[in-house]
């Protein structure tokens, strides 16, 4: 029987191709002192040239689900407890090793926030590249190798790339490493791209020419992306769906758009709330108050619960459902008690 919860988080995943489809995921983390939920329960899908946000505070499980859907998660502490991860329909959870090598890099691949810790600094651009080309690659004969990594600079928008090759990674700078970074994710072609926090490390201008830059790659080659950010500003220029993470759950989930205008869980709202915005003149910006919960607790009722402001008795004692359809669009759900009348 198909996950209840699963089928409203995924709306009608019917209605265009779905090559990622995440079921339910649960990720432990299995310390000396207690073991930590770090993703408890995960459902998302990622349609064909889409690009799906996932955002959150620090520490809500969103770079632990993205390393799950990889099989990376941290060893000997991770274990994939339970779900699914279809990638064309085929569970990766269910794959050895080696077919997992096989897939990493050629039909999913990576790209860190810290492109400085990404690069071998020991080993030219050039090498860095001619050694992903020829792994992910296999139909480029060892000959044109060369040629494929100018190209691939040049597909990420470096200049000079025939001068670049040679260089070592500290000789560039931040967002030019960010750039090779990139090429390496797409340089076997990937149906999925996973981008985690990539832009953390830009300053603004570079980051806009960053993100611009990946919408171009999505168009040029119908990637799907998911984009690992903390920042609703990101989101609003990259994605075209959101889904916001707290502690380890997906706590509401939807359009880009009705997120936007119809934020129906609290820490949707504060979120959206605690970003600042240049035509209002305030003298204290918003913070959510408090701190989420610490890793291993055990958590009764809401997550959320000693946080918001709209916390009742039932809210610290029952976890609330998923609930649907709360801004008139059945892909929008929420994890919230308050919701329950309108739902």
């Amino acid at each position: 029987m198909p996950d209840p919860v699963t089928e409203r988080r995924n709306g009608n995943p019917e209605s265009a191709e779905v090559i990622l489809d995440v079921r339910n995921l649960t990720t432990h983390l299995h310390t000396k002192r207690a073991v930590v939920k770090a993703v408890d329960g995960v459902s998302f899908f990622l349609r064909r040239g889409e690009t799906l946000g996932i955002v959150g505070e620090s520490g809500s499980g969103k770079s632990i689900t993205a390393l799950s859907i990889l099989r990376l998660e941290p060893k000997p502490a991770g274990r994939i407890v339970a779900g699914e991860v279809l990638f064309h329909g085929e569970d990766l959870l269910l794959k050895s090793p080696a077919e997992m090598r096989r897939i990493r890099g050629r039909k999913i691949s990576m790209i860190l926030q810290d492109p400085q810790t990404s690069l071998n600094p020991v080993f030219t651009i050039g090498d860095q590249l001619t050694e992903a080309f020829a792994i992910a690659r296999r139909d480029i004969p060892r000959a044109e190798l060369p040629r494929a990594v100018v190209d691939g600079l040049r597909r990420v928008n470096i200049a000079d790339p025939e001068r670049r090759v040679t260089a070592f990674p500290h000789q560039l700078s931040g967002g030019m490493k960010q750039r090779v970074v990139g090429a390496i994710a797409i340089s076997g072609e990937p149906d999925v791209v996973i981008a985690d926090e990539p832009t953390t490390s830009l300053d603004l201008t570079i980051q806009a020419q960053y993100l611009r830059l990946l919408k171009q790659l999505q168009e040029r080659t119908g990637v799907g992306i998911i984009f690992i950010t903390h920042d609703f500003g990101i989101v609003a220029k990259m994605c075209d769906r959101v889904a916001v993470m707290y502690a380890g759950k997906i706590v509401e989930h939807g359009p880009v758009r009705a997120i936007f205008n119809h934020p129906s869980h609290p820490y949707t709202q504060a979120l959206i709330a605690s970003v600042p915005k240049i035509e209002e003149r305030v003298e204290r910006l918003y913070a959510i108050a408090g701190q989420p919960p610490k890793p291993g607790s055990v958590i009764q009722g809401c997550r959320f619960a000693a946080r918001c402001t709209f916390a009742d008795d039932r809210c610290r004692r029952d976890a609330p459902p998923t609930f649907a359809g709360t801004s008139g669009q059945p892909e929008h759900t929420a994890d919230c008690w308050r919701l329950e009348e309108q739902a």
